[in-house]
């Protein structure tokens, strides 16, 4: 009997027809019965869903990607100091390149009063002028421009706790007693004692600055000194308050730094600190640094150590946010046709996150060329950082309009990110004090409190479970790990400033990084967690031998690191390691983002410690352009090793969004941008590339990457599947052609016969 009803459309017959074809095809899942084939479905072939959340909407950008055969959806936390990005489309004719953004921003535009009020309010008493005695720079015991030869002491209690220990912020081992000890301790306890610094040459002293012991187990530190100064070491003078002998307060605590200035600045040679009173349940022990000013003297054979400094012409002080607003505009209109400014975003008190782009063509990712980023200021005590960045965007300017080859190459050929503050807050906390008395944690942390390098979502233990529950390590993902539930919450303690770099990480394919650190001098490369959450132990990527080489470019060309004369600075020797250290190696960091750049995108980063002294002295920041320009420079330039490619549909033509690229051996992937390209970090070698996506055959081809500072060239062409053919076809509503019905009933029939085969072997066993 004939069943009534309506009769069913040709595509609808042909579709359930082919239902049963397809469910023998391997290359994915069968097809249900109650499936819908249509823009935003599942099995949607023809969009990329971007969801972006801002503060005043949810902005779905669709970019045409009819190749991946799936819909991704990238879901960024609600946040009000997320920047809203711009999109922009490309190319009318095949309407599948939507790149994104943000906005440029205007600098002319006032600081809100409700910011201002809220970052530089000033409680009764505070004044924006420097304290008296600081107009002179610090002789450099906190730098280590004076060496231990120029530091003796009246007695000591032991070696670990030498003159050469008695240096400003200079940090203890985590064990007391051994030679890595946190200040200078006297032998003895009377008011006999005293710490010496050489000076090598006249210098008008203005002040001293001291502190208490660092360490986890004692509690020490001076309450009174006096200071004595001399020119030969035998007759001293002390310092005077009128016609008494001066004597200066100390500290309270063992970390906040104390200024003691002289009330009437001496010329001598020798400065002697005198303790009179210490902490009645400790001992004596000090950390310290001198202000002095340096007096011309043509018969001091030491003169001729002075540091030159730099012959760039920049702008070598410290800029706090208003300055380094000033300061970036001024270079975007010196170069406005190669920068761009940007911002991703708010602090928590409202201060924007400004990035400056320098590409030849500004504001656009351009096909082929990879994206570069330097993050500094994530620690915003760590100053140093922020003002390399903004030197390497002035420096990069002038030489790009004075012609130099090198940085026009740069320029041309790679999109350059600098974010100069990523904790913003944290810095103008640190630059209140100054750079010699913001200490050793102030202005480190969020306004919020939270320590931004542990604030990222811990991936690493997401992966490393999954590989223990997986008996086929294979099916373990080894890239693109996504975030988990818990930290996208409202409740979860992320900062805004954090939120705001992984939206960035997330919008922009970028392939190498830098996040600029200061307190060493080290070159760090992930993993920087340990998987059994040990102290600390050896824990290597699978690429570990590329990230060694990351390291060891910024380190071998760092003017500090490669001297082998230079002194470790607190409680541990790199020099044994040529000044490179796999993170996790040196002391797990959770939620690191070095270790959230590798395995949520496809970007490699390092962490640099960049000096002993976070917060550099502004007489210093020359010599310290000098001692990283070259490192700064080539590390950027690494960006083009390897290999890159564009990985295209064989019937298009068009790029392929989210393709992945596998090499063998190499147990991580990455994966391709929405315009099919895509670049690949490697070193050296013939390596076995594989490029695959799904509704395609994957394609496989040697590609071998050569000495030369430039990648080679591996492009891919895919092969659609015969699902993804019908798949596309039935989207739009069109007949299954002849040639795809055979080749699926072959497919069918091939199959059939196996499993029949199959099946009679195992009766007649």
């Amino acid at each position: 009997m004939m069943c009534k009803g309506k009769q069913l459309a040709p595509v609808a017959v042909s579709y359930y027809i082919l239902v049963s074809l397809l469910a023998s095809i391997s290359d994915g899942n069968p097809i249900r019965r109650n499936s819908t084939v249509s823009g935003t479905s599942e099995g949607d072939i023809s969009s990329k869903i971007i969801t972006i959340k801002t503060n005043d909407a949810t902005v779905n950008v669709t970019a045409s990607n009819r190749s991946t055969g799936k819909k991704t959806n990238e879901t960024v936390s609600n946040t009000t100091d997320i920047a809203k990005p711009t999109i922009q489309s490309a190319d009318t004719k095949t309407d599948n390149k939507i790149s994104i953004s943000y906005n440029t921003e205007d600098l002319e535009e006032p600081i809100t009063k409700d910011v201002i009020r809220r970052v530089w309010y000033k409680r009764q008493g505070e004044s924006d002028e420097q304290p008296t005695g600081a107009e002179c720079p610090p002789l450099g015991l906190e730098s280590l421009r004076v060496d231990d030869t120029r530091l003796r002491a009246s007695s000591t209690e032991r070696f670990g706790l030498g003159a050469h220990r008695g240096r400003l912020n200079i940090q203890s081992g985590i064990e007391d007693g051994d030679i890595y000890d946190g200040a200078w301790c006297a032998g003895h306890k009377d008011t006999n004692q005293w710490l010496e610094v050489d000076a090598r040459r006249p210098t008008k002293f203005t002040a001293v600055i001291l502190q208490g012991r660092s360490s986890i187990w004692s509690w020490d530190w001076v309450t009174s000194y006096k200071v004595q100064l001399s020119n030969d070491t035998y007759n001293w003078t002390p310092s005077m308050n009128g016609t008494e002998e001066a004597i200066f307060e100390g500290n309270t605590d063992t970390e906040t730094p104390v200024l003691g200035t002289l009330p009437v600045p001496v010329v001598a040679r020798y400065l002697r600190i005198n303790p009179q009173t210490w902490y009645e349940n400790g001992t004596i022990c000090l950390r310290a640094e001198i202000m002095g000013c340096p007096l011309p003297d043509p018969n001091n054979i030491y003169t001729l150590e002075t540091d030159q400094g730099s012959t760039d012409k920049l702008d070598f002080q410290h800029h706090n946010y208003k300055e380094m607003r000033k300061f970036m505009k001024a270079v975007n209109e010196e170069c406005p046709n190669i920068t761009r400014i940007y911002s991703i975003g708010k602090s928590h008190q409202g201060l924007k996150m400004y990035v400056m782009e320098i590409s030849d063509n500004p504001g656009k990712h351009e096909l082929g060329e990879p994206e570069f980023r330097y993050v500094a200021g994530m620690h915003g005590n760590e100053a140093l950082g922020r003002e390399l960045v903004l030197n390497l965007m002035q420096y990069m300017c002038q030489e790009y309009r004075k012609g130099n080859p090198r940085i026009v190459h740069l320029v041309k050929e790679t999109r350059i990110h600098l974010l100069p503050s990523m904790n913003p807050d944290g810095y103008e906390m640190a630059a209140k004090k100054g750079s010699e008395l913001s200490g050793w944690a102030l202005g480190r942390y969020s306004y919020e409190g939270i320590d931004m390098n542990h604030n990222f979502a811990d991936l690493n233990s997401v992966m490393w479970d999954a590989q223990e529950i997986e008996m086929d390590k294979k099916k373990v993902p080894n890239h693109y790990i996504p975030i988990p539930e818990y930290y996208t919450s409202e409740t979860a303690m992320v900062a805004t400033e954090t939120r705001a770099v992984i939206n960035w990480m997330q919008l922009i394919p970028f392939v190498l990084s830098a996040n600029l650190h200061g307190g060493e001098l080290v070159v760090t490369y992930p993993y920087d967690m340990t998987r059994d959450w040990a102290p600390k132990d050896l824990t290597p990527t699978p690429d570990d031998s590329f990230f060694r080489w990351l390291a060891t470019v910024y380190a071998t060309t760092n003017q500090v690191m490669v001297n082998p004369d230079r002194r470790h600075c607190h409680n541990e020797d790199f020099m044994q390691g040529n000044n490179i250290i796999n993170g996790a190696n040196w002391h797990t960091v959770p939620g690191s983002m070095n270790d959230f750049s590798y395995l949520h995108t496809n970007c490699f980063e390092v962490t640099v410690e960049l000096s002993c002294d976070k917060f550099p002295h502004k007489s210093e920041l020359p010599t310290e352009w000098e001692n990283n320009k070259e490192s700064l420079l080539v590390y950027m330039e690494q960006v083009h090793r390897g290999i890159k490619g564009v990985v295209r549909d064989k019937d298009t033509n068009d790029g392929i969004a989210d393709a992945i690229i596998a090499v063998d051996e190499i147990n991580h992937d990455i994966r391709t941008a929405f315009d099919g390209d895509y670049w690949r970090l490697l070193n050296p070698g013939e390596y076995e590339v594989t490029a695959k996506a799904e509704g395609y055959f994957p394609s496989t081809r040697l590609c071998r990457v050569n000495y030369e500072p430039y990648p080679t060239i591996c492009d891919f062409t895919l092969t659609k599947t015969p699902k993804q053919r019908l798949r596309e076809i039935l989207a739009k509503g069109g007949k299954i052609p002849k040639d795809l019905m055979l080749r699926l009933r072959q497919i069918r029939l091939r199959k059939l016969r196996a499993s029949t085969k199959a099946i009679n072997r195992r009766r007649s066993q």
